[in-house]
């Protein structure tokens, strides 16, 4: 009897040992990706929360041999689009074909575009990125996964390891909020082809922008995602090839690789406030499109002449016209009449 309980308590040991050594592993994975995750996340939309939970899972937090030797952390099989180097494992199937990458970070770029460029994905998208349990449900809906208990294995994990706290954009290896990036936006919509604008509010650079057209700067604007084919765009709202790519500083592209605005019509020659401060590092591009102000004229009133440079926070810079601002900082009225 003594040497069964013996037995037990050993086995009890080694378990615990065991779990609290893949706990670490996990825990270490998960500081090694956060920040890709969450980078992606800003990308394409696919939660952080879920993509980690995912990867730990596909991947045995990075250990499987399909990570180990092919850098693929969620199990993405080749389908007939993929060119990549391949390799064969035994899955649902025995020798089936699975993507092989140069990186980690190749493989978390792809599964975000695996989802996001999938009509049987496309619903997810609609959700709130918060909406972690309606996400994983909708992946084993969609059919990503085969097992039955595929989403509250997920859940499992994120509830575990505390993945929800990687849902901001603002969070940052050391857990300090950044600053946000607040462009300003009215809500509008279009009512016998005449745009009116509503309410004004404040939007995280990061968050998912009002859907259809809104004004930023009092010209029309659309937030598109990351897959749109700029051709659609000619067509859904009646603008030339030429229009929108000089609207929205863009070389001549057939589809966006990133989430973006894109403008509808020229942006306006100045500001509706004298400044801009950096909060974060900023392209004077991402200024252009945040503040709906043309670059020429940003760049004109900031002096600059390389548009390519990066602005580090805690810049002011300004986004009107050297007089204007002087005026309205000693207190004198300024013209309200947009210029084009």
């Amino acid at each position: 009897m003594l040497k069964k309980i013996v037995l037990l308590c050993v086995s009890l040991l080694i378990s615990n040992i065991f779990l609290f050594a893949q706990k670490g592993i996990t825990e270490s994975y998960i500081q090694q990706y956060k920040d890709l995750a969450i980078s992606e996340m800003q990308r394409t939309g696919v939660p952080a929360a879920i993509k980690l939970a995912q990867a730990i899972l596909e991947s045995q937090s990075g250990r499987s041999k399909l990570a180990t030797t092919a850098n693929n952390h969620f199990g993405i099989k080749c389908k007939t689009e993929w060119t990549g180097n391949k390799t064969y494992q035994d899955d649902d199937e025995r020798g089936e074909c699975f993507r092989v990458y140069r990186s980690v970070e190749e493989s978390y770029k792809d599964h975000s575009d695996f989802l996001r460029n999938r009509p049987y994905y496309t619903s997810l998208f609609s959700l709130n990125p918060s909406d972690l349990k309606g996400w994983a449900y909708g992946l084993k809906k969609a059919g990503y996964a085969t097992n039955p208990s595929y989403p509250q294995r997920l859940l499992s994990i994120i509830e575990d390891y505390k993945l929800d706290q990687y849902f901001s954009s603002e969070v940052t290896s050391n857990k300090t909020p950044s600053p946000e990036i607040k462009p300003t936006i009215e809500y509008a919509k279009e009512s016998k082809r005449e745009l009116q604008a509503q309410n004004e509010i404040q939007y995280n650079w990061n968050s998912l922008f009002p859907r259809g057209i809104f004004l930023i700067n009092r010209s029309k604007v659309i937030y598109a995602l990351a897959g749109t084919n700029l051709s659609d765009l000619l067509k859904q709202y009646d603008i030339s090839s030429e229009e929108l790519l000089e609207f929205n500083d863009i070389a001549n592209i057939e589809v966006l690789t990133e989430n973006r605005l894109i403008f509808l019509e020229k942006k306006l020659k100045k500001g509706n406030k004298a400044f801009r401060i950096t909060q974060t590092a900023e392209s004077w591009k991402d200024i252009s499109q945040l503040e709906g102000v043309q670059l020429e004229y940003l760049l004109r009133y900031n002096e600059v002449i390389n548009s390519a440079s990066i602005i580090p926070a805690g810049q002011k810079i300004r986004l009107q016209p050297f007089n204007d601002v002087n005026n309205k900082l000693i207190g004198s009225p300024s013209s309200s009449t947009p210029q084009k």
